[in-house]
């Protein structure tokens, strides 16, 4: 099955900054000159660019273009964020509105993220999270197919991890934590309720089961003003 123009498109640009074409910081060329390389409209390139900013691959500059990004100083956070159960312990109701839902062929980064053997696909899901009705954050998962067969859409959407923990049997590990700064596009705004540009965090996370089979890559962008990330030593 051929995989999606955008995630192709994806690949290709991830390649060639692996190959050193552009180096970290460097601007990339613009979205109308690369739409013209590819062959695409520039809605399909603007996915392919976006998807590799939501991976921390590529950085918007704005008003002056989109870089490679450059390495970022790590701290080490602990345990399994779920949304969820952060919302529970603080007394605030959590819901979620699923945006898009379906099977799909897993871009470079979620092949290695998650460790997909050639031919896999991914479960991608993208939700809107709320706490007591207000919008929180926006999240793209992508899981393993074939860790999820048979479990229905209202399970995974409603909570991943206990749906693998009461229907799968599975026990979940530890994840790699990734928190960065960044703005909030017209899509993301609209999505959560907030303007273009305001700021966000975004979270990326690589989690596992006790097995130490990662089952989940997600990328989550938080209001900036409606949440905060704290950690414990």
């Amino acid at each position: 099955m051929r995989s999606p123009i955008y995630i192709e498109i994806h690949n290709q640009i991830r390649l060639d900054i692996e190959a050193g074409k552009w180096r970290v910081g460097q601007r990339i060329p613009a979205e109308r000159d690369l739409a013209k390389k590819f062959g695409v409209s520039r809605m399909t390139l603007r996915q392919a660019i976006q998807t590799l900013v939501d991976e921390g691959i590529l950085e918007r500059h704005v008003g002056s273009g989109t870089y490679v990004a450059s390495a970022k100083i790590q701290e080490k956070m602990s345990g399994i964020t779920s949304f969820t159960d952060i919302m529970q312990a603080q007394g605030k109701v959590p819901s979620s509105k699923t945006v898009s839902y379906h099977l799909a062929s897993p871009t470079l980064s979620e092949v290695e993220r998650l460790e997909l053997p050639q031919g896999n696909q991914v479960l991608r899901m993208e939700r809107i999270r709320y706490a007591d009705g207000l919008p929180i954050s926006f999240e793209t998962a992508a899981v393993p197919a074939d860790l999820v067969e048979g479990f229905s859409k209202e399970e995974i959407t409603a909570s991943l991890y206990h749906a693998l923990e009461t229907k799968g049997n599975y026990q979940l590990g530890g994840a790699h934590q990734t928190v960065t700064a960044t703005l909030a596009s017209e899509r993301i705004a609209d999505f959560l309720k907030i303007k273009r540009n305001d700021a966000i965090l975004k979270l990326r996370q690589v989690s596992f089961l006790k097995s130490g089979r990662p089952f989940e890559y997600v990328r989550t962008q938080y209001v900036g003003s409606r949440f905060e990330f704290y950690l414990e030593r």
